[in-house]
């Protein structure tokens, strides 16, 4: 199961810290990532780091403004979000796959982040 939580609503420049809490164990092989749907729009891959080693991946939209990182003892994700801009309203996942922005099957109910214009 996983629970994200943290978004809301921040003003253009802002920042924003999303955490996903992790049910059940992760493997070695988990990469755990943030995703994101905007109003009208497909679901796309924002970041991953791999459980094991922590080696980080990112989208190109939000490279220098975002930084995943993660805790094994909490066995959480964070998503720390900087700068940012009013098209990255969206609802925010994350996710347990094997990939960098390739997603596994179970997805968490989301948190909302609204930037106005």
């Amino acid at each position: 199961q996983l629970v994200e939580s943290g978004g809301g609503l921040v003003q253009a420049g802002g920042s924003l810290r999303l955490s996903c809490a992790v049910s059940g164990r992760l493997f070695s092989s988990s990469v755990m990532g943030w995703f994101r749907q905007g109003p009208g729009k497909e679901r796309e891959y924002v970041a991953a780091i791999r459980w094991s080693n922590g080696l980080t991946y990112y989208a190109d939209s939000v490279k220098g403004r975002f930084t995943i990182s993660k805790d094994k003892t909490e066995n959480a994700v964070y998503l720390q979000m900087n700068n940012l801009k009013p098209e990255e309203t969206a609802v925010y996942y994350c996710n347990t796959g094997t990939a960098p922005g390739n997603p596994g099957p179970i997805w968490g109910q989301g948190t909302q982040v609204t930037v106005p214009a």
